[in-house]
């Protein structure tokens, strides 16, 4: 069996014929579920004037005026306050997060999610924990404290329960349609 003669390191390797043809193709395919996808991005306006609607807008403001009271204070400095922030800020994102799911109707796309017990969870969970951060944040609340950031505490106190009282209102629309849910 002959081998072929090694080339030189410092000489090319011997021609190979090669193909000249470039061949090249356009597809409309991704522009085509692009625009379609764009297309049936659905708004519903009227959820903002559900009371659950309202409710979660409500949720939205006032819950930022909780943690904007809050934030523009020394709060750092009193782990109490460290504790209503930190709910107050984790359930602002998440009812934004959920205005936006629900004004897009993107729940009607995503059929796997359960989204009524979804509903009566977060509702529900958001309740109890701005409950104890709201009362929380009242008892913690003195003049001796710090007077300087009192009426801050003060008026965040007062929109953490106003807070509370929506979330409330949601976690029972949650359940009344969660148990409508589970009875058919």
């Amino acid at each position: 069996m002959e081998q072929p003669p090694p080339h030189e390191p410092h000489q090319p390797p011997p021609d190979r014929p090669r193909s000249h043809t470039v061949t090249t193709t356009t597809s409309s395919s991704f522009t085509g579920r692009f625009s379609s996808a764009s297309s049936t991005l659905a708004y519903d306006r009227e959820f903002l004037r559900t009371l659950p609607g309202l409710l979660m807008v409500a949720e939205i403001v006032f819950g930022l005026l909780v943690w904007t009271l809050i934030a523009g204070t020394e709060y750092f400095l009193y782990p109490v306050f460290g504790w209503v922030m930190f709910v107050a800020v984790f359930y602002w994102v998440l009812t934004l997060f959920f205005l936006i799911i629900y004004m897009t109707m993107t729940y009607t796309r995503i059929s796997q999610v359960p989204w009524t017990t979804v509903g009566l969870c977060f509702n529900g969970s958001a309740f109890l924990l701005y409950l104890i951060a709201a009362i929380v944040d009242a008892c913690a609340v003195t003049k001796e404290l710090n007077s300087h950031n009192y009426n801050s505490w003060a008026a965040s106190s007062f929109f953490a329960f106003v807070v509370t009282c929506c979330y409330g209102g949601n976690a029972y629309f949650s359940f009344v349609s969660w148990r409508s849910r589970t009875l058919q």
